[in-house]
């Protein structure tokens, strides 16, 4: 009888390729099987204990040592001192501030040519220059507001808007006016300037950097006091670029108050009396005050009559009331009324101009569509 042999055609393939062939290549050493979490029991412990056929063994542990402890305490320090070096030695250094310069200011006393006209609040607007020009806040107009070539349309607003608040604050403010607030003030100044301007609140000098005056318009209360709080304002804005870091904005505003004497008990309605303030001011912003809203007032030019020439106005303006006369004049006559740059110099005579004058035009000069 012949034996087992081959077929004819050989040896049959198998499907995979080969049985012992396919797991040639795996090498199943110490390690691997010492590793493993399951262990299959020999046949004479499955007889024994009637136990499956595999049991569990314990988790191995990772075997740390002083070595690792060390190595992982290295590198949290490398890293934090990596951390700190960056740090001290970033490659973008930070902008050097640039400091607030002290405010120039220059206040103007306006004398009257006679004696102060006298009337009601309303007959006395009525017939003035300023009969046309917006009540508070209202007549301070912004201008177009357009880009330049290194602030966006947003940042021009918003210096224009910090300004109009300053003016708001400092001219129009009812505390303000009476010399019982500067708060309000105080706040919307760079804090370079903050003690600059405290020095001229509480000790006013006449030194051209310290006279209350120049930084707000302000009344001895125990003299006067507002005939009535339609204030009218008329002016102008302007805007431009000073570098590429700092815009500056210059204000130019007539303002026009009734007063009267500062007496209790009825007053006569014939009482009151005009009382004419014109401010140019200068104001500076760097990327900082856009974005703190606040601002640098770099220099300020007041006229404002009638007052006697000269008068001490570093502490407070001093009106003359209905009825009153100057004890000198100026040597030429000074319209704070009329556009155009400021002429008077120490002291000026008051001159009205028609009361049929047209507001100004706002602009803004050297922007950028």
């Amino acid at each position: 009888m012949a034996g087992r042999g081959e077929p004819p055609e050989g040896p049959p393939e198998s499907p995979t390729g080969g049985g012992e062939d396919e797991y040639r290549s795996l090498v199943f050493d110490e390690s691997f099987v010492r590793a493993a979490r399951l262990q299959e029991f020999s046949a004479q412990e499955r007889m024994e204990d009637h136990a499956p056929a595999v049991r569990s063994l314990p988790a191995r542990r990772l075997r740390t040592g002083p070595r690792a402890a060390v190595a992982l305490v290295l590198l949290i320090a490398l890293a934090f001192g990596m951390a700190v070096y960056m740090g001290l030695r970033h490659p973008y250094e930070a902008p050097v501030g640039r400091r607030a310069e002290p405010l120039r200011s220059t206040v103007v006393p306006l004398a009257p040519q006679g004696a102060v006209p006298g009337g009601t609040a309303a007959a006395l607007l009525a017939k003035s220059p300023a009969a046309h020009f917006g009540t508070g806040a209202e007549g301070i107009n912004l201008p177009a507001v357009r880009r330049t070539d290194n602030f966006s349309d947003s940042q021009v607003a918003t210096a224009l808007t910090t300004v109009k608040d300053y003016l708001v604050a400092s001219s129009l403010d009812s505390d303000v006016l009476n010399g019982t607030a500067a708060r309000p003030v105080e706040m919307l100044l760079d804090p370079d300037q903050t003690a600059q301007f405290e020095r001229s609140m509480n000790k006013p000098q006449d030194d051209g950097q310290h006279a209350a005056t120049g930084w707000l318009v302000r009344f001895d209360p125990a003299k006067v006091a507002l005939a009535s709080p339609d204030i009218r304002v008329r002016g102008t804005l302007s805007y431009t670029e000073e570098g590429s870091d700092t815009l500056e904005v210059v204000s130019d505003h007539t303002f026009t108050y009734t007063l009267r004497p500062a007496v209790p008990g009825p007053q006569p309605k014939d009482g009151a009396s005009l009382f004419t303030v014109r401010r140019e001011l200068h104001f500076r912003f760097d990327r900082e005050d856009l974005r703190l809203h606040r601002l640098e007032l770099r220099s300020s030019y007041v006229q404002a009559g009638p007052q006697s020439c000269p008068a001490d106005t570093t502490g407070a303006l001093r009106p003359l009331l209905a009825g009153q006369h100057a004890v000198s004049r100026g040597p030429a006559g000074t319209d704070p009324y009329a556009t155009g740059r400021p002429t008077a110099a120490l002291c000026g005579t008051l001159t009205v101009s028609s009361p049929q004058a047209k507001p100004d035009t706002v602009s803004s000069p050297q922007a950028k569509p």
